[in-house]
């Protein structure tokens, strides 16, 4: 398959692309694909004009919003490398992942201007500083206005090994820049193949192509509605393809997750794609599409990456529109492609299990292949176009990716057993297994175990210290209706081996997570203790 850069794409699309066609859909205001194409022109040769080379790194200070996009197609036009910055960050993190990522230029929302301004004059490094919305400081420029300014694009000669970063908090350390190379991103997000894709079972197309062949076509124009953070990984590999295939993307107005907003959208446009995390934002959904008797019918595909999500959900969301495809993504920042785990009607309500290519393979604690039907719980590797490492961290690189049996994989933290069929069985990320009494018990599978009960809105699982057990399994739960802990624990005992079942459950107000849904095992704790 050819490999192209994101820079390409976008070249290519300036020539031929409708420009009256819609780019960006935010809430009710729409971004035609002519100014959208104009703005980011003006912008990227912005950056240049500023002291900007290609090669430079550009920051992302942003909520969701038509910025943020911008801003990341302006710098594919000048071959400048894409930096996400979590917007939680403040003071030294933030200043870390800024510093760290040699960023030349940032742009960043109005409502983080006084952090930006008390890193300034650290922030040497910087060529450009550019503020959206409000009035910027001195040292700063306008986003409104270099984007209202009429530039040509920018001439520089694009590679397929120009770089786009993302940036990973991980579990432990500082955040860390993975290096990936856009045209291995663009070969494994489909390479521009017409839906459903080409060739079969190497990219998120071809899968597609593979599973569902005798249903119904996914249509070849995309139009997705993108409701995690873009700063994460799962909604901004979307969002580019998206725009890079010439379709459209749908973005909230609010600065959370809002069912109600979300549904709203998918009625007033009718997005064919969606792009969630897990039952953190499904449920909502659900919940928000029975109270409104909502409709979901245009939805064709609904994507949940970087947690699972329930059978139960799953099979709530598919009686409102019984045609949609649901797939659970088997990835992360390191290893995209894992797997693919597809629900749709005809398989609703069986477990959730990843089929995937033969660069992804199982490995036990000797880094050697574990064989299809093999019971012992490996790690996940993932070798074929995978990144080039993390950026100025030479030895977590060399940690993360290995050669095997001659072949390099990046090794990731999640830990799975192999069916004889081939399927994998995601058991869930080996930094949070509990060893409790001297066996290992992997959060997810309890925490699923947990929200299959009916009173169950959300649940995390985790370890705390146990004089008996040395760690006994705990969790923290919101529910829906009045249940007693007694009655969870006999629930996961009635489906788990007992060791498996909490020993403590509190009920919550509300699962600590991150705006992209991912668990807060740290606060959850803490939650526990309390």
């Amino acid at each position: 398959m050819q490999q192209l850069s994101f820079g390409e794409v976008a070249s290519s699309l300036s020539r031929t692309i409708d420009r009256a066609a819609p780019a960006i859909f935010h809430g009710g205001r729409t971004i035609g694909w002519g100014a959208f194409d104009d703005r980011t022109d003006a912008l990227a040769a912005a950056f240049l004009a500023a002291g900007a080379t290609p090669g430079d790194k550009v920051a992302h200070l942003m909520r969701n919003s038509p910025a943020y996009l911008e801003t990341t197609w302006a710098g594919f036009k000048a071959r400048l490398v894409h930096v996400n910055v979590n917007y939680r960050y403040t003071g030294e993190e933030l200043f870390y992942i800024l510093d760290n990522s040699d960023a030349a230029v940032i742009v960043y929302d109005a409502a983080f201007a006084d952090l930006i301004a008390e890193l300034q004059p650290r922030l040497t490094n910087v060529r450009l500083f550019v503020q959206v919305g409000g009035d910027p400081a001195d040292f700063a420029c306008s986003f409104a206005e270099l984007t209202a300014a009429r530039r040509a694009a920018p001439a520089v000669s694009h590679r397929s090994d120009d770089m786009l970063f993302i940036y990973t908090g991980g579990t432990t350390g500082h955040p860390k820049g993975v290096m990936w190379n856009q045209g291995d991103l663009w070969a494994l997000l489909g390479g521009g193949a017409a839906m459903p894709g080409d060739p079969p079972c190497r990219n998120l197309a071809g899968l597609l192509r593979q599973i569902a062949a005798g249903q119904r076509r996914p249509s070849t124009l995309r139009r997705s509605l993108i409701l995690p953070p873009l700063m994460h990984g799962s909604g901004f590999l979307v969002a580019i393809y998206t725009l890079a295939t010439g379709g459209s993307v749908v973005l909230c107005e609010g600065q959370g997750y809002d069912p109600d907003e979300a549904l709203s959208l998918i009625e007033m446009h009718r997005p064919n794609w969606a792009v969630i995390v897990g039952d953190a934002f499904a449920r909502p959904l659900l919940r928000s599409l029975e109270t409104r008797a909502g409709d979901i019918s245009a939805l064709q595909i609904m994507i949940s990456s970087g947690t699972m999500w329930s059978p139960e959900t799953k099979a709530g969301l598919l009686h409102h529109n019984p045609n949609m495809m649901l797939l659970d993504a088997l990835g992360s920042s390191e290893s995209l492609g894992m797997g693919m785990s597809i629900t749709a009607s005809d398989n609703v309500g069986t477990p959730t299990r990843f089929q995937h290519d033969p660069d992804t393979i199982l490995v036990d604690e000797d880094l050697k292949p574990i064989e299809p039907g093999d019971p012992r719980t490996g790690r996940i590797a993932r070798g074929g176009l995978i990144p080039r490492g993390y950026y100025r961290d030479a030895d977590k690189t060399a940690s993360t990716f290995l050669t095997i049996d001659g072949k390099r994989y990046s090794l990731a933290g999640d830990h799975a057993r192999i069916d004889a069929d081939g399927t994998i069985i995601l058991m869930g990320r080996g930094n949070q297994c509990i060893n409790t009494g001297g066996e290992k018990v992997y959060p997810e599978e309890v925490e699923e175990a947990l929200k299959s009960h009916p009173a169950v809105d959300d649940a995390l699982v985790f370890g705390t210290p146990d004089d008996r057990w040395g760690s006994a399994v705990s969790a923290v739960v919101h529910t829906v209706s009045s249940v007693a802990p007694e009655e969870l624990i006999s629930h996961v005992r009635s489906g788990l081996a007992a060791y498996k079942a909490p020993k403590g459950i509190k009920i919550v107000e509300r699962v600590p997570r991150a705006p992209n849904g991912k668990a807060d095992y740290a606060a959850a704790k803490i939650l526990f203790a309390a």
